[in-house]
């Protein structure tokens, strides 16, 4: 059975930062290629950054220079860390992986709020 457990959400002030976790289990981590997805209410949901396999990264256009995703394969776990945090960024962060099929966690909420 394949998990996806997201980790860090919470409220944090405008211009903070937050580390997300997603731990992964019931895959062999290191052949998928894992990423963050959001959905704020009331819009779609999208592509936050992702990290293939190899180590490659690709980011929004929004979060380039902010937010960092990076993988730790001996833990099966994917992070991303956001600063400089925006109030429109209040959303559900998703984490995600795909290969041959795809995956997605329950979403963690990250508010940003004063």
């Amino acid at each position: 059975q394949v998990q996806l457990v997201e980790s860090g959400g919470g409220l944090v002030q405008p211009g903070g930062s937050l580390r997300l976790s997603c731990a992964a289990s019931g895959i062999t981590f290191s052949l998928y290629t894992m990423g963050w997805y959001r959905q704020a209410p009331g819009k779609e949901r999208e592509l936050v950054a992702r990290i293939s396999s190899g180590g490659s990264t690709n980011y929004a256009d929004s979060v380039k220079g902010r937010f960092t995703i990076s993988r730790d394969n001996t833990k099966n776990t994917v992070y991303l860390q956001m600063n400089s945090l925006k109030p429109e960024e209040t959303a559900v962060y998703y984490c995600h992986a795909r290969r041959a099929y795809e995956y997605l966690g329950q979403g963690t909420q990250v508010t940003v709020s004063s």
